[in-house]
């Protein structure tokens, strides 16, 4: 089952989440956490070709040109000088796409992903999907609290006009 909560609350979810949401459903029954305990790496290469298919860069594997780098600042004469990766990377609708399974939570790297996510040039939109349940623990559920509090304390700026969450 694929779950999924949009950030923020009061703005009705845009076209490309809908699409990101349509391609972990068609892929459910091959990635529920319930019954599979795939690695980040693989439930990324099972959701790979719908995320393509829309027009999706994604990552070919962890060598460095096999990366997506999106910059984050600029130094002389305009070369990047600091880049975060993405799993995927659609450049038209400027969104962002992060597995993430074990450590999401465990880890807070869904927060690394938010951060980096907010501090990379030109990006609009973050999806980060996460296992509904990990050794026990509801990791979707955990998630969505953090940004629940996030969101409703009003307290960040936050530079993202579109947060998808995806449990799987």
């Amino acid at each position: 089952m694929i779950n999924w909560l949009y950030y923020p609350k009061n703005i009705k979810i845009d076209e490309m989440s809908q699409n990101v949401i349509h391609i972990f459903e068609e892929k459910a029954d091959e990635i529920d956490s319930y019954t599979h305990n795939y690695k980040s790496d693989d439930v990324l290469s099972i959701v790979k070709n719908g995320l393509i298919n829309n027009g999706f860069s994604v990552e070919k594997g962890k060598k460095k040109e096999e990366k997506i780098h999106v910059p984050v600042l600029f130094g002389v004469n305009g070369r990047i000088e600091k880049a975060f990766d993405a799993d995927a990377f659609h450049s038209v609708s400027k969104y962002i796409v992060e597995v993430e399974a074990g450590r999401a939570v465990v880890n807070y790297q869904f927060l690394k992903d938010f951060f980096e996510a907010c501090a990379m040039n030109d990006i609009d939109y973050l999806c980060i999907a996460v296992r509904n349940l990990y050794n026990n623990t509801k990791d979707f559920e955990k998630m969505c609290l953090f940004f629940d509090t996030l969101y409703q304390s009003g307290r960040l700026g936050i530079p993202l006009k579109g947060l998808l969450l995806v449990g799987y």
